[in-house]
């Protein structure tokens, strides 16, 4: 028996399909673009392709993210929030994780679990780009640098600037006037991470570090934003091998459950 998870996400949509043993038989990553209706049955469609099952092998399916309410009818027998998705799939993966860090393209979330892996405790970001993976897309634009080497350029910073914006709009002002006074772009990057740690960290604080700490999200693979993150919060974090499925992870053994629940 094969069940699924679907995360629609404001910048990416994720697929997971595993099996009764909750073994990951595959997975897919795609942009989610403007066809927030379509991409969902695209995805699930394409996944289960590159996995050699059908449609009709899906016992259940589980949609959950930004676009989860669009894509119901088309493909999911069900929603569910993406808090719950991601702790169900961070506790997957990590059996002794109490605190998830999320962070995605347009919001940020922090949760705490029980030894259960039930949530007691959240709160989330979700009315700005500030401390999400938008706002590192977008700096890096204005830098002229690819996202994906933003990381591993601000661990060679040497005298890290000091970014006091955390809205997108004005950060990207602070660092076209920091670039005019000749600072270092290694530097600036590793300033901009620093800004995001601050900002994520205070939602983390807000309900409190309970270790092991996990990050999923994106930006989980961003190695500079992790180790500003943990210097923030004091906390080692541990990050999943593909930390953007975590969700669909989460959602797909959520379906598994309710199956045998009906």
């Amino acid at each position: 028996m094969f069940f699924a998870g679907v995360d629609i996400g404001s910048l990416a949509t994720k697929v997971c399909i595993i099996d009764e043993d909750e073994k990951l038989v595959a997975y897919l990553i795609e942009k989610t673009g403007a066809r927030i209706k379509e991409i969902g049955e695209k995805s699930l469609e394409k996944c289960l392709k590159s996995s050699g099952l059908r449609r009709e092998d899906l016992r259940y399916v589980i949609a959950t993210g930004y676009g989860r309410n669009l894509a119901l009818s088309n493909i999911a027998d069900e929603k569910v929030t993406e808090i719950t998705c991601h702790a169900k799939g961070a506790k997957k993966l990590f059996p002794d994780c109490h605190t998830v860090i999320d962070i995605g393209g347009q919001d940020s979330k922090a949760m705490v679990l029980d030894d259960s892996g039930k949530v007691i405790r959240f709160t989330m970001n979700d009315k700005c780009a500030a401390g999400t993976g938008k706002f590192l897309e977008v700096l890096a634009n204005t830098l002229g640098i690819e996202l994906e080497k933003m990381g591993e350029l601000s661990l060679n910073s040497k005298n890290p600037v000091n970014i006091t914006s955390t809205c997108t709009v004005f950060a990207e002002s602070e660092v076209i006037s920091l670039l005019a006074e000749g600072k270092d772009v290694i530097d600036i990057v590793a300033g901009l991470h620093r800004a995001i740690a601050r900002r994520v960290g205070g939602l983390v604080r807000q309900i409190g570090v309970v270790e092991d700490v996990v990050m999923t999200g994106g930006v989980a693979k961003n190695v500079g934003v992790v180790k500003a993150l943990e210097e923030e919060i004091n906390a080692r974090i541990k990050i999943p091998e593909e930390p953007q499925i975590v969700g669909a992870l989460g959602a797909g053994i959520i379906a598994k459950e309710k199956f045998f629940q009906i």
